[in-house]
């Protein structure tokens, strides 16, 4: 299956493309609401601006993926594979990312308002200027993350790693901290 046949099988109606394999595959603006990509393999793709709103990408592996831009907002990226990802810009509003690996992934100006990292690994991420207001970020590895710049108000750290990281600038205006203190 390639790029053109996902997108003319979606406009058929088809959801369901679990497992499949479309490595360094071209897919920028592509419109794939809802779809079910369970287990995907799209390493090394091309997601630029892609609308993935609520679509399933549990498992998937995303490593190295270009996915800057991209609507994920409601997705589920539960364990998915994102290392190294461009997310630049990307809108994930209340994605499910809870275990995810997000290690080295690029995630400047990224809206992750709400979104579930808990148990994630973000640790040499780039989240610079990102938005992770109320985000769940419990047990996450943020080691060596990057995070000038980030607005963490009222997000939860609780048992987060966070040894290395880059906090200046980060806004922390009731924060729950690693040891469970909230942040003034």
């Amino acid at each position: 299956m390639n790029a053109q046949e996902i997108v003319e099988l979606y406009s058929t109606g088809q959801r369901d493309f679990s497992h499949v394999k479309l490595l360094q595959v071209c897919l920028t603006d592509a419109k794939l609401i809802g779809a079910k990509l369970i287990g995907a393999e799209l390493v090394r793709a091309d997601l630029r601006g892609a609308d993935l709103t609520e679509a399933h990408l549990n498992q998937a592996k995303l490593n190295q993926a270009n996915l800057a831009d991209a609507a994920m907002i409601q997705a589920c990226l539960i364990h998915a594979d994102l290392s190294g990802a461009d997310l630049s810009g990307a809108n994930l509003t209340h994605a499910d990312l809870s275990g995810a690996d997000l290690s080295e992934a690029k995630l400047g100006g990224a809206n992750l308002r709400k979104a579930d990292l808990s148990k994630a690994d973000l640790s040499g991420a780039d989240l610079r200027g990102a938005n992770l207001t109320e985000a769940n970020l419990r047990e996450s590895d943020l080691s060596d993350a990057d995070l000038n710049g980030a607005h963490l108000s009222e997000a939860n750290l609780t048992g987060a790693t966070i040894q290395g990281a880059n906090i200046d600038h980060t806004g922390l205006s009731k924060t729950i901290m690693p040891d469970g203190s909230v942040h003034d």
